[in-house]
């Protein structure tokens, strides 16, 4: 009976954890993969064991209480603690295996991380992948992701990092476009042109165009006709001859090895930010962990060189 009674408090500390950190019920039990009635059960549970409300509670929102804070702080030390406990079990195996929780944006892990990921599964058949795509940055340590691959510099003294790839911004257009049309030598001979545009989704500013002339790097916004919030959407609007965009290079490299996307202005081509692999400490010690790691290096590598060098 003190063996059930535990284990039920240590659902409702997770339980609880979750939603403070989520600020929903309904989040939590999505993480949880379980129904936001047992979440609310459960944290309802906690609270008359406690003798404390942990919660206010609105129609439109969950605020922790002053109580909840000082506990949510301590449950949430509680379970990385069991965590780390479970992660150094995990590391005495040599064998990687479990559940490895990826995180990444989404051209990212539609154009290098998914294409890679059955071939590292056959090197590793115990390890189940659960990847995640968005574009929002998500705090990895609070819902309990392994590995988070972004672009830029994001520092976060929780994390240990690791460089994979600089971040290759190039002009495209289709071949028949460019026929129409004619091939621009420089920025400046853009004008005129048909150009298609991203918007960030995060921030809804329009992108700036970036060109590396000579030592410097200007940025220049050309009037657009079409503007669109996906890097995918704006590769195949170029490929279908909509005009001159710009494009990470691994998000255009199968367009361009079809033939379907040519690189424009290339000389002036920039390499902005970096892609960075991030991962808490936690998970330092895990094999699966430092198995993707390493695969992703290579992955990184490889993409990144192939997606540089159009085809013959």
């Amino acid at each position: 009976m003190t063996e059930q009674i535990q284990l039920e408090r240590l659902t409702g500390l997770i339980a609880f954890a979750r939603a403070g950190s989520m600020g929903s019920f309904t989040a939590a039990a999505r993480s949880l993969s379980i129904s936001p009635s047992a979440v609310s059960k459960s944290v309802q549970r906690l609270e008359q064991r406690l003798g404390v409300s942990l919660f206010t509670r609105t129609t439109r929102s969950l605020t922790l209480t002053p109580e909840g804070r000082e506990l949510h702080r301590l449950a949430l030390k509680l379970l990385h603690d069991a965590e780390a406990i479970e992660q150094a079990a995990m590391a005495a195996r040599s064998e990687p295996s479990g559940t490895l929780r990826i995180s990444a944006s989404l051209p990212v892990g539609m154009h290098v991380i998914a294409p890679a990921l059955p071939e590292f599964r056959r090197l590793h058949p115990r390890v189940t992948i659960d990847l995640r795509l968005n574009d929002r940055i998500v705090d990895i340590v609070e819902q309990g992701i392994d590995v988070a691959v972004r672009i830029g510099e994001l520092a976060d003294s929780r994390l240990l990092s690791r460089r994979l790839a600089p971040h290759r911004l190039c002009a495209f257009a289709s071949p028949d476009y460019l026929a129409a049309r004619g091939t621009p030598l420089h920025p400046d001979d853009l004008e005129g042109h048909d150009t298609v545009n991203l918007r960030y989704q995060s921030t809804g500013q329009a992108f700036r165009w970036p060109f590396r002339m000579g030592k410097r790097t200007i940025e220049i916004m050309p009037p657009s006709g079409v503007v669109v919030d996906a890097s995918d959407a704006l590769v195949a609007m170029l490929a279908a001859g909509g005009g001159i965009g710009i494009a990470a290079t691994f998000v255009a490299a199968p367009h361009v090895a079809r033939g379907d996307l040519v690189p424009v202005l290339s000389d002036f081509a920039v390499e902005r930010d970096n892609i960075t692999a991030l991962w808490p400490e936690s998970r330092n010690t895990n094999p699966a962990v430092r198995a993707f790691i390493v695969r992703l290096q290579e992955i990184f590598r490889e993409r990144m060189s192939a997606a540089a060098t159009p085809p013959a």
